[in-house]
């Protein structure tokens, strides 16, 4: 550094400072390094202050991930759920479909059944009828007979 032989001015005005004087150079000197230190004080506290942000910040990502990757775990699990509640409802509708096709034929073969009971019922009727017809012209033929054999 080095020395002008400039005057320097004080806080009175019009009064000059010597600026050789070696009392003047130690204070100076003194002053700079005080203002270096505080500078240096400011900077290490703004970086601690920094690595303090960057460290909040990246604890509060990592909270705010672990959050959303709870929601996102539990609707993987949901999902996987109601995957599994769709394949179960689909194999009992497919049994239950199944089922119905099976009572559905049974229902119609219990229907035809009945139709065969209804014409068989018929039939035997139409047959007593028969049997009657028959009936009553043999005993009309055997009085018939009766009659001539006694005349």
């Amino acid at each position: 550094m080095g020395h002008s032989m400039q005057p320097w001015y004080s806080a009175n005005v019009g009064e000059k400072i010597n600026t050789s004087s070696p009392q003047l150079l130690k204070m100076l000197s003194r002053l700079l390094k005080e203002h270096q230190a505080k500078q240096n004080e400011r900077k290490e506290q703004q970086e601690r202050r920094r690595r303090e942000a960057i460290s909040a910040a990246t604890c509060l990502t990592e909270a705010l991930v672990d959050h959303l990757n709870v929601g996102v775990a539990q609707a993987y699990v949901n999902q996987r759920k109601l995957d599994h509640e769709v394949k179960t409802l689909q194999v009992q509708a497919s049994q239950f479909s199944k089922q119905t096709a099976q009572w559905i034929s049974m229902v119609e073969g219990f229907n035809q059944a009945l139709k065969e009971i209804g014409d068989v019922e018929n039939w035997a009727r139409s047959i007593e009828m028969d049997m009657r017809t028959i009936s009553t012209a043999l005993e009309y033929v055997h009085k018939g007979q009766l009659q001539s054999a006694s005349s």
